[in-house]
C-alpha cells in the first residue's frame, strides 16, 4: 500500500518527493500547538480566576468557613 509511488525503499531518499504526508508543514504545525498551549492556559487562568472570586465573594468574612470548622 503505497501512498507516494514507490515500489522499493532502497533508493536514495534524498531524491524522493515527498516520503509522507503534509511534508514541510512542521513549523506551521508546530506554531499552531504552541499557540493552542498557550491560548488554553489563558483560559484556563481565567477560568479558574472567575471560579476562586466567586468563592471568595460567597464567604468574605470567614464566618461560615469557621462554623463548618467548628463543627468537627
Amino acid at each position: 500500500m503505497s501512498t507516494n509511488g514507490m515500489t522499493d525503499w532502497a533508493v536514495d531518499l534524498g531524491e524522493v518527493a515527498a516520503v509522507y504526508p503534509f511534508q514541510g508543514t512542521e513549523f506551521v504545525m508546530f506554531i499552531l500547538g504552541v499557540a493552542f498551549w498557550i491560548i488554553w492556559h489563558i483560559l484556563q487562568f481565567r477560568a479558574e480566576k472567575h471560579e476562586v472570586d466567586h468563592e471568595m465573594e460567597s464567604d468574605e468574612t470567614g464566618d461560615k468557613t469557621r462554623e463548618v470548622i467548628g463543627r468537627f
